[in-house]
């Protein structure tokens, strides 16, 4: 690429990377993806830095952890002051366009509530050029109907299946580009994430029917909680194979528009799921079934079919934006970009970081061999979100959440060479002390790194009494 490329950025929300054939699965949910990996780069061991929405948006918006921006819970949003990347890439020339799910407008606490209203352009993150959203997908829409805002505050109702529609919007930018400045498309969808209103997945018609004969994921069987995979797992993967779809259709519209060719495609998630196989809930815990996440990158340096093994996380790409347009990333935006794991040069991090919040306080690392993980329930205990969980209980939930603690509990600790699904917790044996420590240290490290203050760790059983 001569000149500086357009970006665009295809964000699937809540999805395991087990979805995609390029991962391993074994039914055809994702031909278009599995061609790009096969032209591109795909990071086998990528994950979230935070296993909920509007916290991992942030993170992907800032290249901050949420300890920095404040957005550590749902429902906070970005400050208007906050550096952003679109403000970055907009300051340097390039045109920027948002459509989908935005998830960074409302401020709860201070009863700033976007959910169901236009979004005003200084709550948008510099995304200015185009801008056809919703504050919370989910419920200004269902599977196959709903509405959304574009940047002069005027509703669009659809009708159709959402991600069809939605896709569509970022088509009409495509289709009326006329100035030669480079792009940068942010395309953020719902799919494939429960419907909130209906407590359920919505694939679209027949997914039950053309996707009931799939290979059950490991991790869901045999735990506490038994889950609702057996009722959904045919709509997710219906709802992931209309995400490939539409991922074709855009790329026919660059092929079609001759942009294709100087256009670097970006393909991740914001966290996974674990179909309340996990402490009830979907996600916001420190399990890989909701902390890996699919990435995908291809075109620009990202070329040749590589399957990068390297630990990496959805953090690193605010900088790897920013590399691709030849900006300088700001100075609290530390985290190298994904080029640089292209590199054979051994300087490469080997844990990834992450935060926990909303159902609890937690932190941990993973490594390619081992997973630790420690919360504060002296702070902020866990909370379990089953069927009886209401709003009410969910507004209190984030009011009563925390950010940090100077102190936290070993809760986790897992060998995954040899439990790759997670099954055995290790974090009270005595022969895992030396591991715990070495991990501590590590994960210390990590915290200051994104930003914190360096904690008190105490073995896992400790009674700590701070409220």
């Amino acid at each position: 690429m001569k000149k500086r490329p357009n970006i665009l950025f295809y964000l699937s929300d809540q999805q395991r990377c087990d979805t995609l054939g390029c991962y391993g699965q074994k039914l055809p949910i994702s031909p278009v993806l599995d061609s790009l990996a096969g032209e591109g780069v795909l990071f086998e061991n990528a994950f979230t830095c935070q296993p909920v929405c509007g916290p991992a948006r942030a993170c992907l918006q800032t290249g901050k952890y949420p300890n920095l921006t404040g957005c550590y819970v749902n429902e906070i949003g970005l400050r208007t002051e906050e550096n952003t990347i679109a403000k970055m890439l907009g300051s340097a020339g390039y045109e920027i366009a948002y459509v989908g799910k935005w998830h960074l407008a409302s401020d709860f606490p201070n009863d700033v509530v976007m959910v169901d209203r236009p979004i005003p352009a200084e709550r948008m993150g510099g995304y200015r050029d185009y801008v056809v959203v919703s504050e919370a997908l989910e419920l200004t829409s269902h599977g196959y109907d709903g509405h959304v805002f574009d940047k002069d505050g005027k509703r669009l109702d659809f009708i159709g299946y959402r991600t069809d529609c939605i896709t569509d919007y970022a088509v009409h930018y495509l289709q009326n580009k006329s100035s030669d400045n480079p792009f940068f498309l942010f395309i953020s969808h719902i799919e494939p994430h429960q419907q909130n209103d209906r407590n359920r997945f919505e694939g679209p018609d027949g997914s039950k029917e053309l996707y009931s004969d799939y290979e059950v994921p490991q991790d869901l069987i045999g735990g506490k909680y038994k889950g609702d995979w057996e009722e959904n797992y045919p709509d997710y993967l219906g709802c992931c194979r209309k995400l490939d779809d539409n991922l074709g259709k855009l790329i026919a519209t660059l092929k079609d528009k001759g942009l294709f060719e100087n256009t670097v495609i970006i393909y991740t998630s914001d966290h996974g799921c674990h179909f309340k196989t996990q402490e009830g809930e979907y996600k916001r815990n420190c399990f890989d079934s909701c902390l890996r996440i699919p990435l995908v990158i291809s075109g620009g340096p990202f070329t040749g079919g590589i399957r990068c093994d390297k630990m990496v996380s959805n953090i690193h790409l605010p900088s790897t934006v920013l590399a691709l347009a030849k900006i300088e990333p700001p100075t609290d935006m530390v985290y190298v970009p994904l080029q640089e794991a292209l590199r054979d040069n051994g300087n490469w991090d080997e844990e990834v970081f992450y935060q926990i919040s909303e159902t609890e306080l937690g932190r941990g690392i993973r490594t390619k061999r081992w997973k630790y993980c420690v919360h504060a329930p002296h702070v902020q205990p866990l909370l379990h979100m089953d069927e009886n969980f209401t709003t009410k209980a969910y507004h209190a939930m984030l009011r009563n959440a925390k950010m940090d603690s100077d102190s936290y509990i070993e809760q986790c600790l897992f060998d995954l060479e040899t439990d790759p699904f997670e099954k055995n917790n290790l974090v009270h044996m005595q022969e895992y002390t030396e591991i715990r420590a070495e991990l501590s240290k590590r994960l210390c490290s990590c915290m200051e790194k994104a930003g914190e203050t360096a904690p008190k760790i105490y073995p896992a059983g400790t009674k700590l009494s701070h409220y």
